[in-house]
């Protein structure tokens, strides 16, 4: 298997996308693709000791920045590490890549060179959300700020699928994010989309409030982009300011710091369910390969778990799992993409 690296992407950059690529292959005995400057790269990899065999880099001139119009460069920087990368997967000379890159330029790369599967009208962007029964999957997470209810019927078909085949959940719960509980609620787009969900070949179960996601009783929460953006940063938000807020309080006097001692092996276990750095990154479902963002702050654990990702992906055929199931919905029917 070959999986194909942004090594220029993310706040770090080559630091940690050689370190964690370095790790995977260890670890997961597979092949990659280092896209990005090559001298940058190989002064990178002289720093550890490894075989090198399973390692290949392939030259990219440019870096696409966070603060550039997606798809204006994605269309010009065709020589960039993250377009490049990209290509390897339409071409099917790399079976997933990993990016912590621009999210705006991924998703814009992913649909107009990767392009959608049939059937699907958005490609949608699934996040692992950690809760007190494990983890669920948000979707989307920011790709499409505006929907339709199809769209939202597509991404419970997905999301039912990745959480079956990567997470493991057998005939995973999906739930629609809404106001309210009772069918009924909502906008217009909550209404119409849970009417479809009704009679889609999922195991829907209704709406769930937004104080109720932490419980864990959904697999899937289903939103439109606008909402999950939302709800991800919100949430990020809060978890930073209670651990800050904790740590306030541990260290300031005598008696508490004695207190967060003997807290100090729980409060780790609590910290590592948080950790975004363990579930690596996320998918971008809908697309006809396998691309998997990672976080922006990504270390090199990150980047590891996000390449272990995308060979899980590409082993349990997620994609072709997909294509089978939408097809049926109708949708795109290939049509050239638009951005």
């Amino acid at each position: 298997m070959r999986i194909a690296v942004d090594a220029m992407g993310g706040d770090q950059g080559v630091m940690v996308t050689v370190k964690g690529s370095i790790e995977a292959v260890k670890e997961l005995g597979i092949n990659i693709i280092l896209v990005g400057n090559e001298e940058i790269i190989k002064n990178e990899l002289s720093k550890y000791e490894y075989s090198g065999n399973n390692i290949e880099i392939i030259s990219a001139e440019d870096i696409i920045t966070n603060d550039e119009e997606p798809a204006m460069a994605v269309r010009r920087k065709k020589q960039s590490s993250m377009v490049m990368g990209l290509n390897l997967v339409k071409d099917k000379m790399a079976d997933a890549f990993v990016s912590s890159g621009s999210t705006g330029a991924l998703l814009a790369g992913g649909l107009l060179l990767v392009k959608r599967i049939k059937g699907v009208d958005r490609a949608a962007l699934a996040i692992p959300y950690p809760t007190k029964k494990g983890v669920s999957l948000l979707l989307d997470a920011g790709a499409n700020t505006d929907c339709k209810a199809k769209y939202l019927q597509q991404f419970a078909i997905m999301g039912s699928i990745y959480m079956e085949k990567i997470l493991d959940t057998a005939n995973p719960k999906v739930s629609l994010v809404n106001i309210g509980t009772e069918e009924g609620k909502g906008n217009e787009l909550s209404k119409e989309t849970y009417d479809l969900l009704k009679n889609t070949n999922v195991n829907f179960t209704g709406n769930i409030e937004a104080r109720d996601i932490p419980e864990g009783d959904a697999d899937v929460l289903i939103c439109d982009g606008f909402v999950g953006n939302i709800i991800l940063k919100l949430t990020e938000g809060l978890a930073m300011s209670i651990f800050s807020l904790l740590k306030e309080e541990f260290m300031s006097s005598f008696t508490s710091k004695i207190g967060a001692l003997l807290l100090k092996s729980g409060l780790k276990k609590f910290k590592k369910r948080l950790d975004y750095t363990e579930y690596g990154g996320a998918p971008l479902l809908g697309i006809k390969g396998v691309v998997i963002k990672a976080h922006g702050s990504s270390d090199a654990k990150a980047i590891k778990n996000a390449i272990k990702q995308a060979k899980i992906l590409v082993e349990n055929k997620v994609i072709e799992r997909i294509e089978d199931e939408v097809s049926f919905l109708g949708g795109n029917h290939d049509r050239e993409e638009r951005i």
